[in-house]
């Protein structure tokens, strides 16, 4: 059932490190959004800038009014309980996993009267984060050269795939398309794969919002020293980069290039992921010496391995590894993968299962760490478990307190106590298509 009632308790407790900062959000998709909750979630007021004239693509779904298919998909881009009836918007996987703890607002910064409260709200803050494509933020006038002027000690985190100049500029990217840039795909695909098959995992996102909240703090603690504020660009594709280091220098020092690893490693063997019982069900095996090796054949019940010709010793397994990884496989295919883990690791193996999402909100180990926390929705029903803070501090604990905001939620916060806004001036900016928490009929 839709509400326009804000949550009662949408401030953090105080005495976090970031309380007392505010910072503005016009992000999108993954790695914005995750950035600036890093931010939140240690006490910065983060304020979303939305717009109920327009939808950010994929940010809080692909459509405002998305078909039932497309509610029913699921993963991160699906939908809450299957629910696309009512603000679908609302309940997105995306949005919902990255934005806890956050405001939002709406304002059209199209309009002259809408950029005027978006240059109030600079003037009030300490800096913002984006992560659009250049050409769309310079539509709009969110540059340097325009915001630093309305707030000299603003800082600025600009996170485009490609960065503010040169010929990528403006390409209009997902995180698969800035990670084929930087090699990832073609370094990880299987051996069998077409190399034009886009990858749907993309740590780039994720890495790229731990580095745009590293931004911010750096600009902020250099506007500490010199008392000004500054401008930082953080490309996508670039952060990502150094993640391949190894790679890139393999081939810098020596002229190699790596290509279709998959799961294997550059010289261990075996080094794979093999298929248990169970639909779906993996097993990460990993041996680095002779030693670990002859381990394994003894928990396969197949010692006489350890001493045959093909993989007597690193190098011969690792030319053998084909090989190596059927006759693995034809052993764990009938046997249960977290069983097999405990069996391995306990005779000192290295071994892993490849754990689901179920497994993961089950795993006793962050269940004993209490990781996972419960929040609730003003618009899903029921409690959901969340990831806790990223990170503890031993000055006191860090809890989650705020669902993501539904859209436009924190109008009135914005508005007439940040902003200052009479009721009258706020029912004026209602009535002229700047506030709201539905988007508006014309927006598919």
């Amino acid at each position: 059932m839709t509400s326009d009632q804000p949550d009662p308790a949408p401030r953090p407790r105080t005495g976090l490190p970031l309380e007392g900062l505010r910072i503005l959000d016009i992000t999108v998709v993954w790695a914005g959004p995750y950035g600036t909750m890093q931010l939140a979630d240690w006490g910065a007021e983060v304020i979303r800038i939305e717009s109920i004239q327009r939808m950010a693509t994929s940010t809080r779904g692909d459509m405002a009014r998305p078909p039932q298919a497309m509610v029913d998909r699921g993963g991160a881009l699906g939908y809450a309980q299957r629910d696309g009836k009512e603000r679908p918007w609302n309940r997105h996987a995306i949005f919902n996993a990255n934005s806890r703890n956050k405001l939002s607002m709406t304002v059209d910064i199209t309009k002259p009267e809408g950029w005027e409260v978006f240059e109030e709200l600079v003037r009030r803050s300490d800096g913002l984060i984006e992560n659009n494509v250049p050409v769309s933020m310079e539509r709009l006038g969110v540059t340097w050269e325009r915001l630093s002027a309305i707030n000299p000690r603003f800082v600025l985190v600009r996170q485009p795939g490609f960065g503010l100049e040169g010929p990528y500029k403006n390409y209009r990217t997902w995180g698969n398309h800035m990670e084929s840039l930087s090699g990832h795909p073609a370094l990880r695909a299987y051996p069998e794969e077409d190399l034009d098959r886009g990858a749907s995992g993309v740590p780039s996102d994720a890495a790229g919002g731990i580095g745009g909240a590293l931004a911010m703090m750096v600009g902020l603690r250099q506007r500490e020293r010199t008392g000004k504020g500054v401008m930082i660009e953080l490309p996508t594709a670039e952060n990502f980069v150094p993640f391949l280091g190894d790679f890139i220098m393999d081939f810098s020092m020596n002229g190699r290039v790596h290509t279709q690893l998959a799961n294997q490693h550059l010289y261990w063997a075996p080094h794979n992921v093999y298929a248990c019982a169970g639909n779906d069900r993996w097993l990460t095996i990993a041996c680095r010496d002779d030693v670990e090796f002859q381990k394994l054949c003894e928990v396969m019940g197949a010692s006489k391995l350890a001493s045959d010709d093909r993989f007597k010793n690193s190098l011969d397994r690792w030319g053998n590894r084909g090989e190596l990884d059927g006759i693995i496989s034809s052993w764990t295919e009938t046997l249960d993968a977290t069983e097999l883990m405990h069996r391995l690791q306990a005779a000192g193996v290295p071994a892993g299962a490849v754990m689901d999402e179920a497994d993961a909100l089950a795993d006793p180990h962050m269940e004993e760490r209490g990781f996972y926390e419960t929040l609730t929705h003003p618009e899903i029903d029921g409690e959901y478990r969340h990831p806790g803070p990223l990170f503890r501090m031993e000055s006191g604990p860090n809890h989650l307190w705020r669902h993501a905001p539904r859209l436009g939620e924190d109008n009135e916060y914005v508005y007439k106590q940040v902003l200052g806004f009479t009721d009258e001036k706020y029912a004026e900016f209602a009535r002229g298509g700047h506030i709201g928490m539905d988007y508006d009929p014309s927006v598919p």
